[in-house]
């Protein structure tokens, strides 16, 4: 009953629709981060957003905005040293995690005045969304399933073999360079939620769920935004009864999840 009573809240009911369209972000952008093994790339970018939060900290200026703003900069960076000969792919990541963190910490402790909770960007706090973060969430959402409608073929072609899309002559590198856009984007999108610190977590958890049960690109994305949902509800629920992050809470719950349905394939594989 006192579950039932949080939808009278504006704040519980803000995070309901915020966690369904960051399930659906997260839900077809992670499944190409999956099955392209970007998984390390985009830990990279998740990091490196910290520096755009310690800049906008010091500037006066949105801290989410000027995330979004070094993220998309950070994650061609990545991919442009990643294609360069001298330059390997981990090493480039490195370079832009710690240098992403480094100018977060300097610019935040610089920042005049008083400084908000800085932990609330590393591990979020889902029931501070505002209408703002929503309609971002909202946006980035009809974009990607746009996106992803017209290009999928494309899409799907370069993130199971490049090098045969490139025989086919297809703009891969344009798409690639617009697919870390997009990573960049939905990542700093879910800061608010789940925080730097897990927000790579959302992004790959409820794929490797959907995974155990298909192998379809299109059907892991349905399974993953449905997954993605259930988790944030779960999390959701489990902070209220708890009194815990709400953030940490989500992921919790992911991992319970995919371990009960790893636990579930595994058994049903077994049986003669």
């Amino acid at each position: 009953m006192e579950l039932l009573e949080l939808f009278q809240y504006t704040f519980f009911r803000h995070a309901l629709l915020g966690s369904l369209f960051a399930s659906i972000a997260c839900g077809i952008i992670g499944t190409y981060i999956v099955t392209r093994r970007l998984v390390f790339i985009s830990g990279g970018i998740t990091h490196a957003s910290f520096g755009g939060i310690g800049i906008g900290l010091y500037t006066g200026i949105s801290p989410i905005a000027a995330a979004a703003v070094f993220s998309v900069l950070s994650a061609f960076g990545v991919e442009w040293l990643s294609r360069r000969s001298d330059m390997r792919e981990d090493s480039a990541i490195a370079v832009f995690w710690t240098f992403g963190m480094a100018v977060g910490i300097i610019f935040s402790f610089l920042a005049p005045g008083f400084t908000p909770d800085l932990s609330s960007y590393l591990f979020g706090n889902i029931l501070t969304i505002t209408k703002g973060d929503i309609w971002m969430l909202a946006i980035l959402s009809v974009l990607l399933a746009l996106f992803f409608g017209r290009f999928l073929r494309t899409i799907v072609a370069i993130a199971f073999d490049r090098e045969f899309a490139r025989s086919q002559r297809l703009p891969v590198a344009t798409f690639e360079y617009l697919l870390m856009m997009f990573i960049a984007l939905t990542i700093v999108a879910c800061l608010r939620m789940v925080g730097i610190v897990l927000a790579i977590s959302l992004l790959t958890l409820p794929q490797m769920t959907a995974n155990l049960f298909t192998y379809s690109f299109k059907r892991i994305i349905w399974l993953s935004i449905l997954t993605g949902y259930v988790s944030c509800i779960g999390g959701l629920c489990l902070s209220y009864s708890l009194q815990v992050p709400s953030g940490a809470s989500i992921i919790f719950v992911s991992i319970l999840i995919y371990a009960a349905a790893k636990l579930g394939t595994s058994f049903v594989k077994r049986k003669p």
